[in-house]
Formats: structure tokens, sequence, C-alpha cells
């Protein structure tokens, strides 16, 4: 029987070993991702959890090996569980992959559909391959899906290509499991060497190559925490490497036993990595950003982030709730299918969901607004209209704004325009610029309360903690209103913290909360203000470089240094 066939019995149960890369959950596959989405039980360490679990299925029980709370590995029938092994941990002294090999063949028994996720490639994991023949043994049938390994990925993200144009030899070694003989193999080598080993043993490993025959001036890299937002890279010779990683105080160290990819040889590129660093190289690289935003508008300002190497921490400083009295915008909507108005105005995407809401509450969708023109503030709002199917009429040829909005707005023309109504749905916050500039062009203003805008609770302890302790490197504030409520329930940031406004009058707020202001979009958006703050990290990062300083994050600032606000 071939690992893929399903006996009788198990038609619905079936294992997936799933390789999830180094670290960063951008390099797993389309595959592992399908795999994922269709799990029922989840088997992962913890540190592989936190790449995956995002594509997981919600569960309502995590399991670990070490009992708790929760120990029933498989707990009732109906929403798909979410299954956590710990298998750092030990059981009656029993190594805890024994205790997943069990999990993960009782739940395929049960019917389920389970993920072995392993750091790196299955392949390449002696406990996956032991797991592996436990299901084989056991008749339970399994995938496997493979991931980047570590020795693979984690130079590339350190900018150290492997092979160059004449093909040198590239060995790989397990400095934790590596025989004499292994030693003596690539020390006559005069290929590149990538070895697998730990923080507080690359100086023994180094002293190994030397020994079996590699020279101390040979070029070594080495790497930790690779292809995440924490990587550091040190380049220096086998010789030195034990002084370097000393001198830069990461040995010896309380972490020392994280696992490290370090890459040896003459032709490994480890000289040309100040030019081939593309990662570590990001002008935001591991900068710690909050976004005070909801969740929903802030997930694509923080994919931006990350792509500048940022890491985004979502603070919701606003709630969004329904009107306390429905019955204006009920009157509204139905005026909006029977001709009361001319034209419909969003002023944010906010303002779009209340309106598509009610509609499917009445069972409307975009046709009602046949006949009737529509204008958006701004680029995400007429995003936003776009996705429920509606093509805006009108959108800020310059300033996206009420005021950019009111620029470009047709006066009423009573021989053109048969009504002379606009349908304004807005929060119960919202300013009267646009009222007050529509009614001056000639228009009858419908003003309507679609949404509140309350403040929302106060964030975590720690997170409080960070924002005000310089925890975080920069803040994004994106209105007046998020500069308020996130002071009001977490306090002011740090003043080593960068602070970036998307416009003049948020920064005069934040400057009236006693914030010194770093960075100013050149336009109001949010993409834009997101440039804006790469941008500043880029210039500081030369700076830094130029100076012949070590490139550090905002955070990194000495204790006690503090920065006057400017004036």
């Amino acid at each position: 029987m071939s690992p893929t066939t399903l006996p009788a019995g198990l038609e619905h149960g079936h294992v997936t070993f799933l390789g999830a890369g180094p670290g960063d959950p951008g390099l797993l596959t389309l595959r592992a991702v399908e795999a994922l989405a269709n799990a029922d039980v989840l088997v992962a360490e913890h540190d592989v959890l936190d790449v995956v679990r995002q594509h997981a299925r919600q569960g309502v029980a995590e399991v670990h090996t070490d009992g708790g709370p929760s120990s029933d590995p498989l707990p009732g029938t109906g929403t798909p569980q979410l299954a956590v092994v710990d298998s750092s941990s030990t059981t009656a002294g029993v190594p805890a992959v024994r205790d997943a090999a069990h999990l993960v063949m009782e739940a395929a028994r049960s019917g389920r559909r389970v993920v072995r996720a392993v750091s790196g490639d299955p392949g390449l994991d002696a406990y996956a391959a032991e797991e592996m023949l436990a299901c084989a043994a056991a008749g339970v049938p399994f995938e496997v899906v493979p991931g980047i390994a570590a020795a693979v990925g984690v130079p590339a993200y350190a900018g150290v290509p492997l092979r160059d144009a004449e093909g040198a030899d590239v060995r790989f070694v397990d400095a934790r499991t590596a025989s004499d003989r292994c030693w003596t193999e690539v020390g006559v080598s005069d290929g590149t060497v990538v070895v697998s080993t730990t923080l507080d043993s690359v100086g023994a490993a180094a002293g190994e190559l030397v020994s079996a025959g590699r020279k101390p001036d040979t070029p070594i890299t080495v790497t930790v925490a690779g292809t995440t937002t924490r990587q550091r890279t040190w380049t220096a010779t086998l010789g030195t490497i034990a002084q370097t990683l000393k001198q830069a105080k990461v040995l010896p160290s309380p972490e020392g036993g994280r696992p490290v990819i370090a890459v040896v040889g003459e032709r490994s590129a480890a000289a040309q990595r100040d030019r081939l660093s593309w990662f570590e190289s990001k002008p935001l690289f591991g900068w710690k950003v909050l976004v005070p935003r909801t969740k929903e508008q802030a997930a694509s300002l923080s994919d931006q982030l990350r792509s500048y190497g940022a890491v985004p921490h979502e603070v919701p400083t606003i709630a969004v709730e329904p009107p306390r009295t429905p019955q204006q915008m009920e009157r509204a909507v139905k005026g909006l299918v029977t001709g009361r108005y001319e034209w419909i105005a969003f002023t944010s995407v906010n303002a779009v969901k209340a309106v598509r809401e009610k509609f499917e509450e009445y069972g409307l969708d975009a046709r009602a607004f046949a006949g009737i023109k529509v204008a958006a503030v701004g680029e995400q709002t007429a995003k936003a209209l776009v996705a429920f199917g509606v093509k805006p009429d009108l959108v800020p040829s310059g300033e996206q704004s009420a005021a950019g909005l009111l620029e470009d707005w047709p006066p009423y023309d009573p021989v053109f325009d048969p009504i002379d109504r606009v349908f304004l749905p807005r929060a119960d916050i919202a300013t009267e610029t646009l009222v007050a500039g529509l009614i001056e062009l000639g228009w009858e203003v419908d003003d309507v309360t679609a949404y509140r805008t309350v403040r929302a609770s106060p964030p975590p302890a720690e997170t409080r903690e960070a924002i005000k302790g310089g925890g975080f490197d920069a803040v994004l504030f994106t209105s007046s209103s998020t500069v308020r409520n996130l002071v009001g329930i977490a306090g002011k940031p740090h003043n080593v913290t960068v602070i970036a406004c998307i416009g003049p009058a948020t920064a005069k707020t934040a400057e009236e909360h006693g914030l010194r202001v770093d960075v100013m979009a050149p336009e109001p958006s949010v993409h834009k203000l997101a440039e804006a703050l790469a941008d500043f990290g880029l210039r500081r990062r030369a700076a830094a470089l130029d100076a012949g300083d070590p490139v550090t994050r905002p955070s990194e600032r000495r204790p006690g240094a503090r920065r006057r606000r400017t004036t």
C-alpha cells in the first residue's frame, strides 16, 4: 500500500508531514498553505507554530504533551481542533516526540486530517522520519510536503551565495552530530561548507575545521535567527570568529543554544556580503512599528511595513459601533432607492461598510446605486466601493480629504441636476467641513450618522509598557483621533520612538500632546506615510554607515538617552 492510499475505515484520516521552512512564513509553499487550511489537528513545536498558525483552521483547544487544563488531544467533535504539541518537553523521561507520534496516529485513526509541521524540511528531521515509519507500520496514510531547509534558505537571506560561477563544491555539516571523519573530509576540501550549529558552539566548530586542515584566515559568516526580522549576521575568519562574537557580546548568552547557520569558504561570497545583504539592509529591518488602527484598516498598511523589514504591531484605538438610533440611516437608504438623492458621498471605508451592511439587511446590492452619482474621499474608500461593485464617479484629483473632495465637487445646477440633495453617511464625530462646503455649492445635505466611533479598550499591559518605555521604534498616526485615543488608552510614546504623522493636522495634535514629529507624509495617504517612514529609516541607516557607526534601531539607543522636541 502506498503512503497516500486510504485503507478501509480511514477514508477521512490522513497525516501530512509538512516543512515549515527556516522561519519566514512567506517561505511556506502553496501546498503547505493548502494542507494547513484543511487540517483538523496541527502538531508542532512552539517556534514552528508561530510560522504556520496564521494559515491553520481556527480551533478551540490547545494540547501540550506536558499536560494542563486542555490535555485531551482530541476533544469532542464538530469544530476542528487546533492541537499543539510541545516537543521540546518530556513526559516521564520519554522524549515528547514519542508523544507527538502517538497523538498523530491516534488523531488520524479517529478520522482527523493531521498536519505534523517541522522546522525546515521533513526529510532532514530525524524525529519526523521516525514518525513516518511509525505511521507506515500502523497503516496510517501520510504524505510529505517539503520545505526550505535552513542550510539553504538562511544563507540566501544573509546574502551569501553558496556557489559561484566556477561551481564550487558545497558540503553540509550538522556540527551537533558530526563525526571526526566528517570534519576531516570537509577540512581537506576547498569547497564551501555550510555548518548547522548552535551559537555557543560556533567557535568549537571553527576550531574543528582548522584542525582538519582549513586555513585560519578562511572567511566565515554566522547567521542567527535566519529569515526572520531578528536575523543578524557576522563576518569574520575561522581564526577570529570566536573573538568577533565575544566582542559583539553574543557569547556567552542565555540563548547560546539557538541554532545558527555558518558558511565557510573562500568562494562563499562572504567578502561580498556588504553588497549582497538584501534582507538585513531593508530600510526598517527589525523595527517594531506601532500601527494604531483597527485590524481591518491596518492590514494593507502592515503588509507594506513588512515589505520594508518592519514588525508591525496593530493596536486598535477606536471601535466602530452602529448608531444609537438606526431610523435615520434606514430612512436615508430607502430614499436612496426611491430617487431622493443626486449624490452619495463616502468619506471612509467604514461608511462604505455601514451602507453595505444596511443594503444586505434589506436584500439590496450595488444595483441600487443605478442613476446616483457616487463620490469617494480617497483611494482606499474607492477600493472599498469597487469591492462592493460600485465604481465612484468622483475621487479627489489632489488632496485626499474633505477639502480635496470639495475642490472637485461641481456646484448645483438646477438645469442639469434634477435633484439637489446629497446623502452623506458618516461617523458621529465627523467634522463639518464637507457639509458646509456642499451647502455653499448650493446642495442640500442629509448628514446621516452611519456609525459611531468609540475609544477602544486599552491594549495588554505588556504593550502599554512597551509604548511608554521605548519598546517600539516608531508609531504611525493616521489621524488626530488616533493620537488622542492612543495616549488616552495606552499613554504617551517614549521620546526615542520615531513619530510619523499623515498630515499637518495630525502632526499639530501630536505636538499638542508633547510629542516630537519626525516624519510627515508628503500627501495624506497611509501608504505614503509608510513610504516616508521607510525613507527616514534608509537615511538613518546611511548616516550610521557613513559615520562608521553600527546600524541600530531607535529603541536600541542607550538607556537614558533623550531627544529634545524640536520647535
